[in-house]
């Protein structure tokens, strides 16, 4: 019964913070400045830091698989939030839809991004100093031999040298989840306020879920302030903030917006609650 009560009462300040204007309205422009301020951090970030070092935990375990996490968090709590406001299998295979849209969206753009790279980039091998003829100069900075027909993971792969412009990936699918996870979560605050006179508080483990997904949605932010500190890449990580956030401009704030129909899964909470709390614009 404790743990119960200490579940309802956090459950129910976190649903009121995500689901406050402050926040639904003004968290895409925290992330912002976030991506756009965080590096400033680097100048007095130690190096000898246990987040400076790429092969941390959290880098191998979270990093790699952002998208796994939040699909398999989030879905799980559309779903189970479908199933506490009794609506019909169809309106929540709908609902998970809009999952399955932000992950076509981020396979496009994995894709994509990675041929631009391949093509504005190029492999460089080092001289070795059996090569080398410039004397004690090049001993100081070799020359490099150019391999035009290597990719960036192959060259990578083969310990060599790739330069080029790049976006960066993590930064775009970390500000993209963050912003996913903060849409979805929104609308716990509005089903527990209707929930409460028409079929009783929800149950734990729908509380467990979302609290689930705020924790998530912390250690994204976290990751990110890391990335951004101890691993800065000017402009790399602005552009793949920005293209996070497009993304998130074009569906939530576009596209869902649209009427609910076969092709337009609708907002989050659409069909859900009786009386549709619309984000502001």
């Amino acid at each position: 019964m404790l743990l119960n009560a200490a579940l309802v009462s956090i459950t129910n300040l976190l649903a009121r913070v995500l689901g406050s204007r402050l926040v639904r309205g003004h968290f895409h422009l925290m992330l912002s400045a976030l991506v756009l301020f965080g590096p400033v951090f680097s100048f007095s970030a130690s190096k000898y830091s246990i987040f400076a070092n790429g092969n941390h935990y959290l880098y191998r375990k979270f990093l790699k698989s952002t998208w796994g996490w939040t699909c398999t968090f989030a879905g799980s709590f559309i779903l189970l939030l479908s199933i506490s406001a009794h609506c019909s299998p169809s309106l929540s295979l709908r609902h998970l839809s809009r999952l399955g849209v932000a992950g076509l969206l981020w396979w496009g753009c994995q894709h994509l991004l990675t041929l631009l790279e391949n093509a504005a980039g190029a492999c460089y091998e080092p001289l070795n100093p059996a090569q080398d003829v410039q004397g004690t100069a090049s001993s100081v900075q070799p020359l490099l031999l150019l391999h035009e027909d290597q990719t960036k993971a192959s060259c990578l792969k083969a310990s060599m040298t790739w330069r080029g412009y790049e976006v960066s990936q993590d930064i775009l699918i970390l500000c993209l989840c963050c912003l996913l996870l903060v849409e979805e979560t929104s609308v716990f605050g509005p089903h527990l306020a209707q929930a409460k006179p028409v079929q009783g508080p929800p149950g734990s483990p729908l509380r467990f879920l979302f609290l689930l997904c705020v924790l998530l949605l912390a250690v994204w932010i976290f990751l990110l302030l890391c990335l951004l500190t101890h691993f800065p890449k000017f402009p790399s990580q602005q552009l793949g903030g920005a293209l996070g956030y497009l993304g998130w401009r074009g569906l939530y704030q576009g596209w869902y917006r649209l009427k609910p129909s076969w092709s337009c899964p609708g907002l989050p909470g659409e069909g859900l609650l009786t009386t549709t709390d619309k984000q502001p614009q």
